[in-house]
């Protein structure tokens, strides 16, 4: 089974997210923050990371240049979950290693095609 990390400071949107997910056959694990998320990847690294930008403690860039720091030969997928639309903030996730983007608010047909762009639809 596929696994996935949900990324997100709002409980709401990782249930949500969590219903889609295990709608699409992915055993998936919660985080509310980058530094709790980057701990979850060194310990169990995912297939996936689903990914938000505005968080406390650690935000969803500080986690994705800590993940490609980390040195983790199985690197996950990341897939960034967002409200910033901006080209700049698409541009620089990339930069920074994630692997596609979704807007939020996000439906199920939306996040499937996503993971089926990075190779787990």
């Amino acid at each position: 089974m596929k696994s996935c990390l949900v990324v997100d400071d709002s409980k709401v949107i990782r249930k949500v997210a969590r219903h889609i997910l295990e709608t699409l056959d992915f055993e998936v694990r919660e985080a509310g923050d980058g530094r709790e998320a980057l701990d979850a990847c060194m310990a169990t690294p995912p297939d996936v990371v689903l990914l938000d930008w505005n968080m406390p403690i650690m935000s969803g860039m500080d986690f994705l240049r800590a993940l490609g720091d980390s040195g983790m030969t199985a690197r996950p997928k990341v897939v960034f979950c967002t409200t910033e639309n901006g080209m700049a903030h698409i541009r620089a996730a990339i930069e920074a290693g994630a692997d596609e983007y979704v807007m939020k608010p996000f439906d199920r047909e939306t996040l499937e095609s996503k993971l089926q762009i990075v190779g787990l639809g």
